[in-house]
């Protein structure tokens, strides 16, 4: 399943398709202390998170992952959509918590 898939399936905003909008997900990190995003999500991950700032953006670029889903209804700011967008980086927007995402993440991928 795709992230505009994902998205469209469950009600996520679609805040940047990017080029990882077509990219299948193939697993979820669930983190946000970006320094461990860094070392341990994996290509094509989903990676899940309340932190809305440009460095989150890049540690997305850095792991490859397939999109960045930023849940509890917080907003990247225009500059982080910028760069998302110049990055070609996947962004949803979500109103739920982390772990519901992760829950539908895990039940998508059949990893539950």
């Amino acid at each position: 399943m795709t992230p505009i898939e994902f998205a469209q399936k469950y009600g996520f905003s679609v805040v940047n398709e990017g080029s990882g909008g077509c990219r299948d997900i193939e697993g979820a990190y669930c983190c946000d202390l970006l320094s461990l995003v860094m070392g341990r999500a994996k290509e094509n991950d989903a990676f899940v998170t309340v932190m809305a700032n440009v460095n989150t953006i890049a540690v997305a670029v850095l792991a490859d992952v397939a999109c960045v889903i930023l849940c509890e209804g917080i907003h990247f700011d225009e500059a982080c959509i910028a760069r998302a967008n110049q990055q070609e980086v996947c962004v949803l927007e979500t109103e739920e918590s982390a772990f519901s995402v992760a829950l539908k993440l895990g039940k998508e991928l059949k990893l539950c």
